[in-house]
């Protein structure tokens, strides 16, 4: 199967031997970062350092003041973890493509702590008044018309055969935080989706739009969870498939709880479930379907368009909940976490696997880091398991992070 690894530009940038180093691996094609959020991220390998801290989400590249004259929310251009390079992405992907490798584009879009301390009326607001800063209300029209605008800046770089959006739906309370202390109350995929609802004016009046009275939802909200605070209940048991991005998780799945909309409804009631599950999913379903037919229009034919994606509707985070007949109606396909074992492997490719087209695109995402949870050892299997339920390619996280043993492991998997 064809076979992407994810990189950062820093992972290349500055290290003359990096760009032959992944193509080594056996890989044709890499996905390249070009608008990513903040992290701090080793490089085990690089001749300059050992350690990048990308202290805000940031667009990798030159942003077109032009461009966004219009617009009341901008990118942010990166800082010095580029190495003084203002357009780190485009002198990564030119080093990768001399190298032989095909560079797609790795787009994060509604994941921005920075976005939501400088405009914070943009953030998620949970039922008891809490923002999320790290969480853009898809819901508001300026944080559309930012995140659409973005996609079309970032996704069609120079060079570049096709994208890969993440994040393009909701973000929630699940988010990998410095010094992150909200582990004293285990939280099941029920209560995760409770405490991820957004009561912004703008979902508010979402809300009110379908029959809903916004302050009695928000007050039965609380209610739901009261006894998950007071350890009555757990909040759902354990089910589905991950929601972890390419390198971390993002809220539900194994080990974090679940229950499924069944786990929903018995927490809030099941009239009150659909409600905001309709309104989350509308809103979400049609902003990736206006960011996709954006990038498209903009780029050049044959572009394609992959999203990061899980097949459970209600689910927040880096790979955003999608119902999967309706975004495979827009998207040249999907990339979907498969770390989880066999099990979740199925959970995530059965539901996408029915609705595919000949032409498209199911990318199996392995974390090949095993010091981050993935198992490179086992990544041939993994992959043959993958394809027998429908996968057509393959995703690595993340060569840059990757170990020497490791990458090793990788080799070995993709030796022809």
């Amino acid at each position: 199967m064809r076979t992407s690894a994810f990189l950062y530009p820093w992972d290349v940038v500055g290290d003359p031997a990096a760009a032959d180093r992944v193509a080594a691996l056996g890989v044709g094609q890499v996905t390249l970062a070009a608008a990513y959020h903040s992290t701090r991220a080793l490089t085990p390998r690089h001749p300059r350092h050992r350690v990048v801290t990308a202290a805000h989400a940031a667009v990798l590249y030159p942003p077109d003041p032009g461009r966004w004259r219009r617009h009341a929310l901008r990118p942010y251009p990166a800082g010095e973890w580029t190495g003084g390079d203002q357009d780190a992405y485009g002198t990564a992907a030119a080093a990768l493509a001399a190298a032989g490798l095909d560079v797609h584009t790795w787009v994060v879009l509604a994941h921005n702590s920075r976005l939501g301390a400088e405009h914070p009326d943009t953030s998620v607001v949970n039922a008891y008044g809490d923002r999320y800063p790290w969480a853009p209300c898809i819901a508001q029209p300026a944080v559309r018309a930012y995140l659409v605008e973005l996609a079309v800046e970032a996704a069609p770089r120079p060079g570049a055969l096709g994208t890969e959006l993440e994040s393009l739906g909701w973000y929630g309370l699940a988010h990998l935080h410095a010094h992150d202390k909200i582990g004293g109350v285990p939280l099941g995929d029920a209560a995760s989706y409770l405490m991820s609802l957004c009561f912004c004016p703008h979902c508010r009046e979402g809300y009110a739009g379908l029959g809903a009275d916004p302050d009695r939802l928000a007050a039965a909200v609380r209610a739901a969870l009261a006894p998950v605070w007071s350890g009555a209940a757990d909040g759902g048991t354990a089910d589905g498939a991950g929601t972890g991005g390419a390198g971390g998780a993002a809220g539900g799945g194994p080990g974090a709880g679940g229950g499924g909309m069944d786990g929903i409804e018995r927490l809030l009631g099941a009239e009150a479930a659909a409600l905001t599950l309709d309104w989350r999913v509308r809103t979400a379903g049609s902003l990736q379907a206006e960011a996709i037919a954006a990038v498209r229009a903009a780029a050049a034919p044959g572009f394609q368009v992959l999203m990061h994606a899980d097949p459970v509707p209600y689910r927040c985070g880096a790979n955003a909940g999608v119902d999967p007949a309706h975004i495979l109606g827009h998207a040249d396909g999907l990339v979907l976490p498969c770390t989880g074992g066999p099990a979740a492997r199925e959970a995530v490719l059965t539901p996408f696997a029915a609705h595919r087209r000949e032409d498209t695109v199911l990318a199996a995402n392995f974390t090949v880091v095993a010091g981050m949870g993935g198992s490179p050892g086992t990544l041939a299997a993994d992959a043959a398991h993958a394809a027998a339920l429908g996968a057509t390619e393959l995703r690595l996280y993340h060569a840059g992070l990757a170990g020497e043993a490791d990458l090793a492991a990788v080799r070995e998997a993709l030796r022809p």
